[in-house]
Order: C-alpha cells, then structure tokens, then sequence
C-alpha cells in the first residue's frame, strides 16, 4: 500500500497542480461495462490519489474474483492518503454532516463525509458523480467536480 504525503492547499506538494481524489462514483463509472464516461474525458487529470473508504466501496462490488483481485490491486497501488485514519478525521466528516445538515442540505452517506475530510486534510479536489460532495463543498473548503455535470 502506498502512502501518499500531505499536499499543501495551492496543490501537490506545492507544485500549483491539482491532485484528484476520485470517488468510488467515478470508479464504478470507469468499470462499467456501458459507461457514459472514460476517464480521460475528465481532461488532464495529472495526479491522482485515493483512501481506503473510496477503495472499500469500489471493491466490494466486483461479483469476479478475477476482477476483483485486478481492481483491488490497481486501486490499492495509487497514493493513499490517511492511511491510517484518525479520529480526528472521523470528527471532520462528523462536523461536515452536521454543518450540511445545520443549513438544510441532506448528505446521503456518511462515508462521503470521511471521504471529503480526507480530501480537505491534503488540499485535493474530489472528482466525483454524486451529489453529497457539491452539497458539502458549499459548508466547507471541499474542491469538488463532477464529471458528468
């Protein structure tokens, strides 16, 4: 498993270029046998890194074996950030549901919460198709783009 450091707000480890937090919602896009999307339709996406929230719901749907093993060996050689998590991060993605929540807004899944405090933590863009990451980018710092707009 490779960890990936911290990057600082302006970027990749201050380079100004943006590293991509890609959900499992584009994942599961990329896999599909009939997707509306291939990734790079994204445009020039340069870095990209995961965590393993993004990697559990990714691979816990492949029914293959086969299959199984490719993705879980392909998403588990990207960068990974908190790696291990933290209850500090746990306590973020607490604070972002309720911030949602406090304004009206309605998060779905908890587990985008923890996944947008990963991306909060290190300065990336979540690059997704779900709408709980535009909803939480407006109660927080979170840079999220979705894909397939």
């Amino acid at each position: 498993m490779r960890r990936c450091g911290a990057t600082s707000r302006g970027g990749a480890h201050g380079t100004g270029r943006t590293v991509y937090l890609v959900d499992s919602s584009v994942w599961i896009e990329v896999f599909r046998k009939s997707t509306r999307f291939r990734m790079q339709d994204a445009g020039e996406i340069e870095e990209v890194a995961t965590c393993l929230p993004i990697v559990q719901e990714v691979i816990q749907g492949f029914k293959d074996e086969a299959a199984f093993r490719i993705a879980r060996d392909a998403m588990l050689s990207l960068p990974i950030v908190e790696s291990p998590l933290s209850a500090g991060v746990f306590e973020e993605a607490v604070q972002l549901y309720r911030s949602a929540r406090r304004i009206g807004l309605t998060v779905r899944s908890g587990v985008d919460c923890l996944i947008a405090a990963c991306a909060i933590r290190h300065g990336l863009t979540v690059l997704h198709h779900d709408r709980d990451f535009d909803a939480l980018a407006q109660v927080s710092p979170l840079q999220a783009r979705e894909i397939l707009p």
